[in-house]
Parts: C-alpha cells; structure tokens; sequence
C-alpha cells in the first residue's frame, strides 16, 4: 500500500503544480507569519510586528504598554479594551503602503489611525482613522473600511446594499491603506472600497461638514505615526508591514 500511497501524493502534487497551485499537499501554510519575504525586502517593506513582543510600540503619549495589550499565538490582541489604550508606533510615516492583517470579536470595533500628531490630546484628534468592526452586531454604524465620518465606499449591485468584502467574525482579513499626497485608497481582501486626496477641496468640505472641524490639528500633519485603537472591543492583529514612498520628483 506505501508505494500505491506515495505514488498518489507524487501524481497530487504534479496537478497541482501544474494548476498552479502552490500549497503543500498536507494543507498546511508555509507562509511565514511576522516576516518578510526576500522580495519585500528589496522592495523597502518595514515589519511594525515581529510575532513575539511589542518592541517599537507604546501608548499614545507614554513610553510603556498597558496589559491590555498582549501577544498571544503571534498576535497582537487587545485583549482588555478596558485596560489598553491606543498603541502608536515609534516610527513616523508619511507617504506609505501599509498591509496588515485582523480579526475582529463579535460586536468588536477598533481602528486603523495615520499620520497620528503627538500634540493632540488623542490620537482621533489628528489622525484620520480606518473603520475596523464587525459589521453584523458592532453598534457604530459607520463601517469596516470606510474612513471615519467621512468616506465610505459605493453601493454594491450585486447586493443592492454598500459594498462590504470584510469576512465573518473569527476570520482574518488583511488591509491594504495606501497614503500619498497624490491619492489614497482604502482595500479590504483585495477589494477597492474608495480613493480620496488629503487636503482636496472635496477632502476639506466633508471635514467641514464633520465632528472633525472642531479639531483644528485633524488631518494637517504631512507624517505621523500608525496607531491602532483598543478601547473599543478585543480585536487582534498579525502581518503588519509598512513600506514607505518616497515623493515624486
């Protein structure tokens, strides 16, 4: 029965191969979570996360961490939004690709910030902020991808309802946010929700029209830090990568 057996595997993996498949028959991933690929780093990528502490974060506005925030299984969970706070990074970014992957609890909300000032008494109070939720029972109606009261993306006609690619709750999702004095874009899986110009008269008039025009220091910074929000529910992060861009000539 071994050398059938053998022979079955050696014949599975030819077809697969030859679809193009690149997964070990097993089923098992090797994808290496919390690094970067030879390639990424040729291409500038910068790893925010590597899998087993929490060097090169903090709290906004301190030099320490609050428990809250734990890594657990080569994640970065909030595990106690009633002890943890906004995690900023140490590093400043101002045009950038940021890829980073979560997984949001049931009723759970958090959030994506950029371009995050350390001279406003919070970090919403400078920087623009990626909705994270889950978009079934979190009671925040603005939405997973959209930009916090002030962008969100078409209605969906196969649905009828505004598009929505975020996966149910207890699966990973991944985030594409790309941040240049050109355009930005905001991705979920793989799909395009929108693209918007800081600083654009139509950027400006809907910051006018917001809660963010009481904020006189909100969207005005050229760079800042990311920040990922955690008083909100228990939500967990893991491949965060950030490539900066430099500016066009």
């Amino acid at each position: 029965m071994k050398p059938i057996y053998g022979f079955t595997v050696a014949a599975l993996t030819l077809l697969l191969a030859a679809a193009g498949c690149q997964c070990p028959v097993g089923g098992a991933s090797e994808e290496k979570l919390n690094a970067l690929t030879s390639e990424e780093e040729a291409a500038g990528w910068e790893l925010l996360f590597n899998g087993t502490n929490l060097d090169g974060w903090s709290n906004f506005k301190s030099d320490s961490i609050r428990p809250g925030w734990q890594v657990k299984d080569g994640a970065l969970v909030c595990v106690d939004p009633h002890d943890a706070g906004d995690l900023v990074t140490g590093g400043e970014y101002g045009a950038f690709e940021l890829l980073i992957e979560y997984n949001i609890s049931e009723g759970g909300n958090s959030g994506i910030m950029y371009h995050v000032s350390k001279e406003g008494r919070a970090v919403w109070a400078s920087g623009p902020e990626f909705q994270l939720e889950d978009n079934e029972k979190a009671a925040d109606r603005i939405r997973c991808g959209w930009l916090y009261a002030l962008y969100q993306p078409p209605i969906d006609p196969k649905t009828g309802k505004t598009l929505d690619a975020t996966k149910p709750v207890g699966e990973w999702n991944q985030v594409r946010l790309l941040i240049t004095p050109e355009k930005c874009v905001h991705e979920i899986n793989g799909v395009k929700y929108f693209e918007y110009v800081l600083g654009s008269e139509d950027f400006n008039e809907r910051v006018a029209k917001s809660k963010f025009s009481k904020m006189p220091l909100f969207a005005k910074a050229g760079s800042g830090s990311i920040s990922l929000q955690g008083d909100h529910g228990q939500v967990s992060f893991r491949n965060i990568k950030i490539r900066s861009i430099s500016a066009a000539k």
